[in-house]
């Protein structure tokens, strides 16, 4: 939900959001082995940005890596890469398995879902171990994954839908205050964390509500009778829940994570409803995800797919490029940093200061925000 555009980023946050995103990249590796990198995610690199804004992290320069142009990055180290890693493997573990469980796409075939469930299960096992090793109990997001099947199928409000992402979202960023040593960050990050859960859940819904119309997938939206404009005043109160409680946290050094959970949380708000209002169906619901692909057409199995997917990502046409084609069906895919994405931004050079209200989304100002 949270993926900073180039431009929307000072050089000095973005290299700071890299070293996280890195953090994460090889902290799943290194607990987990080198197929859990898989697991990463722009998401998840938020627990180890809090971590890091409330007790800064340790530091190591990692070498030349094919997805950062073979460039030398000074990447997070430390309990909050190994949270953040922790957390984006149970979930990802969750995901493969429901995957696996409605026969999606590849996984319609027998022997693609029998091997992503051994998948899933040795993810689960393995960062239940290290959640452990954190005390982080796993159980509460394992139970909140379990939870959701049934309130899909029930019926329930648009909130009750939301409740478990919003409830393993709040365990996981009130943790880090624990992890901080700030014990009394825990209940603010908690309120964070539970308002950013609802928000992935809102946006993701809103995007994919065409392609969910056109499949006859669930969607929450369509299946709890919330229109976009209902969906949106939920999401913008969300956003605004989210920057009251971050007043309430006690930081070391808050702007990357100010910046990342105010700013570019509420662009990804705009942008998501702005690109459901700006193609409609006859019914009203929107155009399909960037980035995914239609569910038809020829598909290439599961492993040439990931190496497909693989060669996009390391010569970086997956972010870059106008379009790339689908590792799996070969269609047309906007890239995930296109000119689009960076509506709003001023033109300048001057970044050093990340302001606030006095300023707006641009940090183009010289103000003193303070913030």
């Amino acid at each position: 939900m949270i993926r900073p555009c180039r431009h929307t980023l000072s050089p000095a946050l973005r290299t700071e959001w890299m070293g996280h995103l890195c953090g994460l990249c090889y902290a799943l590796r290194d607990d987990h082995g080198q197929a859990a990198r898989l697991a990463t995610n722009y998401d998840g690199l938020l627990i180890s940005v809090l971590l890091d804004a409330q007790a800064p992290a340790g530091r190591r320069t990692a070498g030349p890596c094919p997805l950062r142009g073979m460039r030398r990055q000074s990447v997070a180290t430390g309990e909050g890469a190994r949270l953040a890693a922790t957390v984006s493997l149970i979930l990802a573990s969750a995901t493969l398995a429901d995957h696996a469980a409605d026969g999606d796409g590849p996984y319609a075939r027998r022997s693609v879902a029998a091997a992503a469930r051994r998948v899933a299960g040795g993810w689960s096992r393995r960062a239940a171990g290290t959640a452990a090793d954190l005390e982080l109990s796993s159980a509460v997001l394992l139970d909140a994954v379990a939870r959701q099947p049934g309130l899909e199928r029930s019926g329930s409000s648009l909130l009750t839908v939301t409740e478990p992402t919003e409830t393993a979202t709040a365990a996981a960023f009130a943790h880090t205050a624990v992890l901080a040593g700030w014990p009394d960050n825990a209940a603010p990050l908690a309120e964070v964390g539970r308002l950013f859960g609802r928000l992935a859940h809102l946006l993701d819904a809103v995007e994919d509500l065409r392609a969910d119309a056109a499949t006859g997938a669930w969607n929450p939206l369509a299946a709890t009778g919330t229109d976009l404009t209902a969906a949106r005043a939920l999401a913008d109160d969300a956003a605004l829940g989210v920057r009251l409680a971050l007043d309430e946290v006690r930081w070391s050094r808050r702007r990357l994570a100010h910046r990342l959970l105010v700013h570019e949380l509420n662009r990804s708000i705009g942008h998501a409803f702005a690109h459901a209002a700006a193609d409609p169906d006859e019914d009203g619901s929107t155009r399909r995800k960037r980035g995914r692909a239609p569910r038809h057409g020829p598909q290439r199995g599961l492993v040439p797919g990931c190496a497909a997917a693989v060669g996009l990502f390391c010569t970086c046409r997956m972010c870059c490029a106008d379009t790339f084609p689908h590792p799996w069906t070969g269609e047309p895919v906007e890239g995930w940093c296109r000119n689009e994405t960076c509506e709003g931004v001023c033109d300048c050079t001057d970044m050093s200061c990340d302001c606030c209200d006095c300023c707006g989304d641009c940090d183009c100002c010289s103000c003193d925000c303070n913030c």
